[in-house]
């Protein structure tokens, strides 16, 4: 496994190998991603569906001199296996080891960093008119799958892009739907036909030569421009491409690499916005993947010989599909929104159950925010289910189409907090900052399923306005023996003159700091935000009556709960001390979850550390002053 991957260097280091060559190398990079997901976790169909793609962009490119633009990023495995960092694979999505994304702090041949969606044909159209402006050589692709193009910032793009009076070029990865089927051999043909290299030189010195005739020259082209396309609108079923502006040309076999490569040349040649529309099958070269690409998309891994993706336990996302299955059992109004990740955040019982209440609304949030008001203003109750990170994309939305509104949404934020192996595009710091800024939210925050669905069913039956609920990714942690369950604001335990103040996960670890600090002697209070937006004045005063308080917060510091805390203790006239451990640097790269929180000094132990280091020295400064 990875013979021919040992002596590529670069993407020019495939431009020599013959045809069974480059056969051969899809399959070694396949056998390479297989292995190397299912010991790593990470993207495996998507990966494995673009590899004959990534080949032919490699030969017809030359980067890092052409920018090749991923969008998502999570179908790049190939392209870093083509670019340098074979010797390094086996470290993807490792603490340390290359990212399961597209990142230019990684590699100079990743163009341009991504993580969400649909950003591939803006960025890549800014590179392309940077590269004008400075007067730079090079070619600029965007690779979108059609999946990201259901995000409307794809369509801004597609629209500013389909302006340009020079070559830029789109490459649609269509695994799943049809764009626009052109029928029949004569369609077939003329596509052929189109994208020669030899056609296309043609059609351009024609066009030159009847520029130049004198007086019926330019309307002689004009007029054979308007023929062709009267004849190009007979054979085929124009696009939504077409009229935007661009060239289409397609669909072609994104498993063929010679037909990609000759396609991508005569793309090359146009002095217009191209879109190359390309069919691909998820999962290809693994049988399990190709039989269920949706299974294998994203994984923490998987046994390569049965399929089997291991670990299944329970997650908060389960427990909140179970928890809304049971409240939409009660309540008809309930509806369920999802964009595009209906299995990742636990609504796939709901859909099975409440067809007429489910919708998929594609890769839109700020679309699903609005949707989500519409139905609001209309008298349902929308719950929108939606990662952390990608909440971030319809904060405008929120304050216009729902806050604004007085309309009652309730928002179900999936992995918040930090996420892992995702890293830094994916970690879920912002949401309880950016909603804080937002009049009349409220905003939940458990540290475990029974919680999180009473505050769900208190939010859903006595929630008004924006109402939300935050939850981390994967399954519940330490769980203490006098722990209860409620839907009040906070929660209070034990008594002493030291507080640790904490809300959602971290309070499993807080509760273990707590007790190893009880045992060597250190009272300490323990205080839980249940909601931390609005935070209640009785909370501030529970912990006003310590002379040290100590805040942890798995979230930025800036705009966070626990700057907002400290503020509030402030205009209460705290005189004690107040240490807020929270994310100063937001960017985390991956690394395992516990890993990344013990570097952050947010586990137990990091907790108790902080702790005892003040307590020390403010037993050293009070044992100074006496000395004096």
């Amino acid at each position: 496994m990875g013979k021919l991957l040992e002596g590529i260097r670069s993407p020019r280091d495939i431009k020599s190998l013959h045809r069974e060559q480059l056969s051969a190398l899809c399959e070694e990079m396949r056998e390479v991603i297989i292995e190397t997901v299912s010991h790593n976790g990470g993207h495996l169909a998507s990966n494995l569906g673009v590899v004959e793609l990534t080949v032919a962009l490699c030969l017809a490119f030359d980067p890092p001199k052409d920018s090749i633009v991923w969008d998502v990023g999570h179908q790049s495995y190939a392209y870093k296996l083509l670019t340098g960092r074979y010797p390094q694979f086996s470290t993807i999505r490792r603490e340390g080891g290359l990212a399961g994304y597209p990142c230019r702090e990684e590699s100079g041949f990743d163009a341009f960093s991504s993580g969400h969606s649909s950003t591939s044909i803006s960025a890549a159209l800014g590179i392309s008119e940077a590269n004008a402006v400075q007067g730079k050589d090079g070619y600029v692709a965007a690779v979108i799958g059609d999946g990201a193009l259901t995000g409307g910032l794809a369509y801004e793009g597609l629209n500013n892009a389909g302006r340009l009076h020079r070559n830029f070029i789109v490459i649609l990865n269509d695994n799943t739907m049809s764009i626009s089927k052109n029928v029949g051999s004569i369609a077939r043909y003329l596509t052929y036909i189109r994208t020669k290299p030899g056609y296309i030189k043609i059609k351009r010195n024609l066009e030159i030569s009847f520029q130049r005739l004198p007086l019926l020259g330019k309307p002689l082209a004009a007029l054979l421009r308007h023929m062709k396309a009267r004849i190009k609108k007979f054979f085929y079923n124009p696009t939504i491409f077409d009229d935007l502006g661009f060239a289409y040309y397609g669909p072609f076999d994104g498993h063929n690499i010679k037909e990609l490569t000759e396609t991508l040349e005569s793309a090359k040649l146009l002095h217009k916005p191209v879109l190359l529309h390309v069919r691909t099958y998820k999962g290809k070269g693994y049988q399990y993947a190709e039989q269920d690409p949706g299974m294998y998309h994203g994984l923490s891994g998987f046994d390569v010989d049965t399929g089997d993706t291991g670990d299944k336990s329970h997650s908060f996302s389960d427990a909140f599909g179970e928890a809304l299955c049971q409240l939409a059992e009660e309540n008809p109004s309930i509806c369920a929104i999802t964009a595009a990740m209906q299995s990742g955040t636990g609504l796939s019982g709901f859909r099975e159950r409440f067809k007429n209440r489910f919708y998929d609304v594609g890769i839109s949030e700020g679309h699903a925010a609005t949707f989500a008001g519409g139905l609001a203003a209309g008298g349902m109750l929308p719950v929108f289910a939606v990662y952390s990170s990608f909440l971030q994309r319809a904060y405008d939305q929120l304050i216009h189409d729902v806050s604004l509104q007085g309309a009652k949404v309730l928002l179900a934020i999936d992995r918040a907090g930090i996420v892992g192996e995702d890293g830094k595009t994916h970690q879920g710091v912002f949401d309880a900052a950016f909603l804080q800024t937002i009049p009349h939210v409220t905003l939940y925050s458990p540290a475990f399923f029974s919680e999180m669905q009473s505050q769900l069913a208190f939010l859903a039956e006595k929630g008004d306005g924006l109402c939300a609920i935050r939850y981390p990714r994967g399954k519940e942690l330490y769980r203490p023996p006098y722990f209860q369950d409620m839907a009040e604001p906070f929660s209070l335990y034990g008594e002493g003159d030291i507080c640790i103040a904490t809300y959602g996960r971290l309070f499993s670890f807080a509760a273990e700091a707590r007790e190893g600090l009880l045992k060597g002697g250190i009272p300490v209070r323990l205080l839980k935000l249940n909601r931390i937006i609005p935070i209640d004045p009785a909370a501030v005063q529970a912990a006003a009556g310590c002379s040290q308080v100590f805040f942890f917060e798995e979230g930025v510091r800036q705009g966070g709960i626990g700057e907002r805390f400290g503020f509030l203790l402030q205009e209460r006239g705290f005189a004690g001390q107040y240490f807020l451990r929270a994310l100063d640097d937001p960017y985390i790269p991956h690394a395992p979850m516990f890993r990344a929180l013990e570097a952050l000094g947010l586990n137990a132990q990091g907790m108790a550390a902080v702790v005892l280091q003040h307590c020390a020295e403010k037993k050293g400064a009070g044992s100074s002053e006496k000395t004096t």
